[in-house]
Parts: structure tokens; sequence; C-alpha cells
């Protein structure tokens, strides 16, 4: 019986270890070095071909984990041009090199200077050029192309961003407004990985949702799921805040946060995190409010949670941000029981993102007729008077 006990831990122990390997991955590390430039040939003046570069190329639906599958040395190394001989004075190129990345990578190299990003279906980049080839000014030799190891970080592309502590609702919601299927449960973390649903409406227009990692306390210091969470909240247009009307409490040891400090504290940790999170456009539901007491409990803060900042005096200074995030709608709902909640969520989520669409393609619009103002000036002013 105990050997049979044992085995059976072992097993258990060796398919969790399994999972985790095969769970979610936003960054992934990989070397890449331009091709090597052929030698040219003094006797004839012959000149080597170039190097080969190396490019990614942007693409919808694949992952960093597809790119790790597809190559596990994780080298890109590409072709070195030919050498100038009696038959090819110019020696021919080496090929190009390019592999395919998913849309929503940013390039950094260790040192930390970032190359560039990826957010379009079929964007290439260069990433490392190949050397040049051997001519009278280099010796005739060719040199060496760019090699250096490069960081894949990859940040969501979705339109909205769920944000919340964990088991405030996140999934329940992304599944039933939604296509996704996430795993819910009673328990925090029940997210380890992002998921990203499609909400679909009648007129076949599409939004992406992601639910992401819940945070804790001190993600921003890259506690819990840390930056692996938040770093996915930059590229979203809304972020969509959700709360348990109860408040949160992650376990015996921790203090339970009411409802209210719960949104301080989830809006601190972006502020630590990345200051410019709170310039983005917001919208705060309050779930559960299936629970008991809950409309009572909504009532009584109805009027704070439409002023936030007269409450930062309230509480702690170690739990308030030093400003508040700037909700355009807040809406009480229950993403379990109540699909008219769910619907009417949805019908608002378009709304403002439809809103906020006209608002920044004006700003644009003003933008270049600034720019074209500025064109037209400068030409008058370069031209001068006419003389008549």
């Amino acid at each position: 019986m105990v050997q049979f006990s044992q085995t059976f831990l072992d097993k258990v122990r060796r398919m969790t270890r399994k999972y985790l390997r095969t769970g979610f991955r936003d960054s992934l590390r990989v070397f890449v070095q331009g091709g090597k430039g052929g030698n040219g040939l003094p006797k004839f003046g012959g000149v080597g071909g170039n190097g080969g570069n190396v490019f990614v190329v942007g693409t919808e639906n694949i992952t960093l984990e597809d790119v790790f599958k597809s190559n596990k040395t994780k080298r890109y190394v590409a072709p070195s041009g030919r050498h100038a001989s009696h038959n090819f004075i110019l020696g021919p190129p080496g090929e190009d090199l390019k592999f395919e990345v998913p849309v929503g990578v940013t390039l950094i190299t260790d040192l930390g200077k970032k190359l560039g990003e990826i957010n379009e279906e079929g964007q290439e980049m260069l990433i490392a050029k190949g050397g040049t080839g051997g001519h009278p000014k280099n010796g005739f030799l060719g040199t060496k192309g760019q090699a250096y190891p490069v960081k894949l970080d990859l940040k969501l592309i979705a339109d909205i961003g769920l944000v919340g502590f964990p088991n405030a609702g996140k999934s329940t919601l992304l599944k039933a407004i939604s296509d996704a299927k996430p795993k819910i449960a009673s328990y925090p973390f029940t997210t380890v990985r992002p998921n990203v649903g499609i909400i679909t409406y009648k007129d076949l227009r599409q939004i992406s949702m992601a639910d992401l990692p819940g945070l804790i306390e001190g993600a921003h210091a890259n506690r819990g799921m840390g930056h692996q969470f938040l770093k996915h909240v930059e590229r979203t247009k809304l972020i969509l805040m959700i709360v348990d009307i109860d408040g949160f409490q992650l376990g015996p040891q921790y203090p339970r946060r009411d409802c209210i400090e719960t949104i301080m504290l989830l809006i601190r940790e972006l502020e630590l995190y990345n200051l410019d999170l709170l310039k983005k456009p917001a919208m705060l539901l309050v779930n559960k409010m299936d629970t008991e007491g809950s409309f009572e409990k909504y009532e009584a803060i109805r009027d704070r949670l439409k002023n936030l900042e007269g409450c930062l005096l309230e509480y702690p200074h170690d739990i308030c941000p030093s400003e508040v995030l700037k909700f355009h709608d807040i809406i009480p709902i229950s993403a379990k029981d109540d699909l008219h909640d769910v619907m009417l969520v949805k019908d608002r989520l378009r709304k403002l993102l439809d809103v906020l669409a006209e608002r920044e393609a004006k700003e644009e619009e003003e933008e270049e007729n600034v720019e074209l103002y500025g064109k037209l000036k400068r030409s008058v002013s370069e031209r001068g008077p006419s003389l008549v």
C-alpha cells in the first residue's frame, strides 16, 4: 500500500511538472547572426558577395511556443556570401533568412537596446545585418555579420484587458460574453495563462478581450504573476476592472480588503508598474451582485465609487495610489447568473470603444492638418515674397 501511494504521488508530481513546462510562453531568447561576407579576388578585382540578413515576419496565428518548437536550437544564422572567383567576379550574396514571430512581439538585445516591434500581420523587420563582401577598401576580406542574442517579448494585443484580483469573476465574464473557454473555479489563481476571447455582435463586429492572470498586492515588484500579467495591459485600448462586491482576501494570513480598498490596490499596482496605464480609458464592474446582501452593500458605496479621489484620505497611504483611474462607466453585475447584465456590459463596451475610436480618428486628423499647415507655411517662407 505504501509503495502504491509513493508511485502514485511520483506520477502526480511528474504530471504537474509537465503541465508547468507547457504553460503559456510570453518571452523567448534566441541567437541571430547575419551571414559572413565572401572574400574578394585581388588578382582580378573580384568582389565577394554580401552575407544574408536575418528578418522577423509578423504572423497572426502563431505563438512563441510555436516559434520555440519550430527551432529548438533557438539559433537563426543566415547563409554567408560566396567568394569571388574566376567564374564569378562578383560573388553571389547569401540568401536572407526570415522566421515568423507572433504579432505583438518586441525585440530587445541583452544590452537592453530595443530593436523594434512587430504590430501587424506581414510586417518585416531586419534584426541582424549580413557582413560586407570583400573589396579593395577592406583588403578583399569579407566581414562578419551582426551576431547577438535577442529576447522576443510578447505583449498581447487586445481591445480590452480584464484587470482584477484572483476569483473576482474575470474568467466567468469572459466565458459568458465571448467564445473563450477559460477554466473557472471558486479558488484563487484559476487562470495561470492569458485567455483571449472574441466578442461577436449581430452585425459581425468583433472585439477582443483578454483575461489575464490575477494580480496580487506587490505585483508591480514581480510578486505572484507580476510583470507576466502587467506588461500585457500596456497594449490594450481599454482597461476593464472587475471587483467582488464583498472585497477580497488572498488567504487567512492576509487582511480582508473591502470593495473600495480592492479598487485602490488594483489602481496602485497599475500605477507603480507604469504610471501611463492610469491614462487609459477604463470601465469598472462590481461583480457577484447575486450574493446575499450585495444590493445593500452596493447602495452604501455607490456615491463613493463615483468619487474615488475623495476616498484617498480614508485609507492607509501604503495601499492608495497617488491618483485614481478615471472610469467612464461603473456597472454592478452578476456575471454568473444574470444574462441581462452580461449583455449590458457587452453593449456598453462596444459603445465606449466606438467613441474612443472616433476621438482618436479626430485627433489624428487634427495632427495631419497641423502638419500640412506647417509644411505650407515653410514652403511659402522659403520662396519668399513675389516681386511685381
